[in-house]
């Protein structure tokens, strides 16, 4: 259970820096309350999380799944640059997550 917790906590971690890219300084209310929402409930999963999964590996998958959807979220919804360097280094960045929870196990 506290691995889910922490997979959905880093999917809120794209939600909010999704929002970010929005809020405009923000003046934007909707897309700031959702970022204070999904930056809250990121932060609260992470923590929940961390009291079963040492922190500095829960800090570490949460960190990394977050910026691996940012740059998917980058790449599908925002015209962002997708070549093969770039596809190497989400490889090896998904490689690195999943090498972290099996050496928690």
């Amino acid at each position: 259970m506290p691995w889910a917790l922490l997979v959905l906590g880093g999917l809120f971690e794209v939600g909010f820096t999704t929002c970010l890219r929005f809020v405009d300084n923000f003046r934007n209310l909707p897309w700031t309350l959702g970022f204070l929402l999904s930056v809250t409930l990121s932060m609260g999963l992470l923590q929940v999380a961390a009291r079963n999964i040492p922190m500095g590996t829960a800090y570490a998958v949460w960190g990394g799944i977050g910026a691996l959807g940012t740059v998917l979220v980058g790449i599908a919804w925002f015209g962002e640059p997708f070549g093969p360097v770039r596809l190497v280094l989400i490889f090896g960045l998904v490689a690195c997550i999943a090498g972290l929870r099996l050496a928690a196990a």
